[in-house]
């Protein structure tokens, strides 16, 4: 009898050996753990080949989130966890992690202030497999007026160095131990505490991030297309928003002092006019004087229109975001990152201007349902709503520039609906929890855009499309429409540009460029200020 039971625990022993611990977790296997900190929420998602169920509640004093997930065991990914709490995380202090019973890991988040939890699961979709993820809400949300009215315009790049180009992502996020986002490698070490594992918040780098442009690195042609934005008919727009029924026209010397100067043309004079008025110039230096007709035109009509001083406010959403990386180029430079960058160059540019502010849908990494990106902008009253992207296409030899808005029938091309459909899935591939009350909601009221919104967003589309037309070349030369989810505000213009193609790799060169991505801001603020001179936002409650 001894020598079968010592038979049978050595095989079981042996067994043991061959499954090794990643087998033995009760059929569910941790692929990744990802942590997305930033102001509007913090996101927690675990990655698994399996679906996980868990059981979440509050604790009190001091305040915790408390989640139990079956059928896991306590293993290295979850220990990884712990350390990657960031110390500049608006909403976790630090995670404990601990085995509850058998098959029950416990997870004890410590919060920095009381949070609205959701707690959700994600179906497998493109790269991802089965995800489990918690988002942490502040519990009062944090009025949009208030910060936009105080916007201040440095953009702050996370890797500490302004003139260095977009630096390409690592690898594709569904790598198992590879999270995005996040540098474990660095991390700080963990601190025990009595029958768990965990730590408080350590400070590991940020993720790598786009940085800004200093004026020192601009290239000839960057600078010319600044002048010609800046020369644009935006100065007299923006003075005559300031007037109270004065029939003089306000200097602009005040808005040129607050915009860096664009660089002086060689053998020509400053392309300011006496009086502080704009000059048109071409790039030779010599006065051009159809185009210097058509600003003054474009200013007499803005100050026809408009003399309620307010303020004008821009949407700039940077596609994707967070769990969402985008389209990804040939080297892996990630869409998400592309387009944050640009749109900071834009909120620098736009919040330099008196009487302008930029709303930024994100301003980091970090995910934004589509929906909640159109809420942001209506929130905030925007007067515009540009979304950027940088997509990839099936054939990597597709290359240019494209701007869409709204079909309120089908799409004008098979182009624009395959585009339409691919944009509008990031929700799915972000995460969103379709069971909250706030999402049905906000879906249910972006089917109500207006054939005057449609209208309007043609219009600035097509100012826009010709000023990108300057900087590159153009995919299609005229604006296609396709039902883009991001562009349903129902009172608010609304297009979405696509910068050029990542998957190109010629353009994916450019895109990661900075001077290429400030030319790029440069031609959407020529837009921007031309579609305002001819067509002046309404007279709303909203002071400057």
């Amino acid at each position: 009898m001894m020598r079968r039971r010592d038979a049978l625990q050595q095989g079981l022993g042996a067994l043991l050996f061959t499954l090794g611990p990643a087998q033995l977790a009760w059929g569910a296997q941790l692929l990744a753990v990802r942590v997305w900190p930033a102001k509007d929420y913090t996101r927690v998602t675990l990655e698994s080949d399996t679906a996980l169920k868990a059981r979440h509640f509050l604790m009190g004093q001091p305040a915790r989130l408390v989640i139990d997930i079956e059928g896991l065991e306590l293993n290295s990914a979850l220990k990884d966890l712990v350390r990657k709490v960031r110390a500049d995380d608006p909403y976790i202090a630090g995670v404990r992690a601990g085995q509850f019973s058998p098959k029950v890991v416990r997870l004890v988040v410590d919060l920095k202030q009381a949070s609205r939890p959701q707690v959700f699961s994600l179906e497998p979709v493109a790269a991802y497999q089965h995800r489990l993820v918690f988002d942490l809400y502040p519990t009062q949300e944090a009025d949009p007026a208030q910060s936009l009215a105080a916007a201040q315009s440095p953009t702050p790049g996370l890797s500490g160095n302004p003139g260095v180009s977009v630096k390409p992502a690592p690898v594709l996020p569904s790598m198992p131990g590879t999270p995005m986002g996040t540098a474990s490698a660095t991390a700080a070490p963990a601190t025990d505490s009595p029958s768990v594992s965990g730590s408080s918040a350590s400070s590991p780098p940020a993720p790598a991030t786009p940085t800004t442009a200093t004026t020192s690195t601009l290239t000839e042609r960057q600078s010319a297309s600044a002048a010609d934005a800046m020369n644009d008919a935006l100065d007299e727009f923006i003075g005559d928003l300031h007037r109270k029924g004065s029939t003089e026209r306000p200097a602009t010397a005040t808005a040129n002092a607050n915009v860096a100067a664009p660089a002086p043309h060689a053998g020509g004079p400053s392309p300011m006019a006496k009086g502080g008025r704009p000059d048109a110039r071409l790039p030779d230096g010599r006065h051009d004087t159809q185009m210097a007709a058509q600003r003054e035109a474009d200013a007499n009509e803005a100050e026809r229109r408009t003399g309620a001083r307010r303020l004008v406010i821009v949407a700039i959403d940077p596609g994707h975001g967070g769990e969402d990386p985008g389209a990804i180029g040939p080297t892996g430079l990630y869409e998400k990152d592309v387009v944050l960058s640009i749109a900071w160059k834009m909120r620098d540019r736009i919040n330099k201007i008196p009487g302008m502010r930029a709303m930024l849908t994100r301003d980091a990494d970090y995910f934004v349902p589509l929906h909640e990106r159109v809420r942001k902008a209506r929130r905030v009253g925007a007067d515009l709503f540009i979304s950027i992207h940088a997509d990839a296409f099936l054939n990597p030899q597709a290359k240019g520039a494209s701007v869409f808005a709204l079909s309120e029938g089908g799409a004008t091309s098979a182009t624009a609906r395959w585009m339409a459909n691919k944009e509008n899935a990031s929700d799915l591939v972000g995460g969103v929890n379709i069971k909250g009350k706030d999402s049905q909601v906000m879906r249910a009221m972006l089917d109500m855009s207006t054939t005057a919104q449609i209208k309007d967003s043609l219009k600035l589309g097509k100012v826009v499309l010709g000023h990108l037309g300057k900087v590159g070349r153009l995919h299609k030369p005229q604006v296609e429409q396709a039902g883009f989810a991001v562009l349903k505000a129902p009172d608010i213009p609304s297009i979405l540009v696509e910068t050029g193609f990542i998957s190109n790799p010629e353009e994916e060169a450019k895109l990661k460029d900075e001077s290429y991505q400030a030319e790029l801001a440069d031609a959407l603020m020529t837009g921007i200020s031309r579609y305002f001179a001819k067509n002046p936002p309404l007279a709303r409650n909203r002071s400057v």
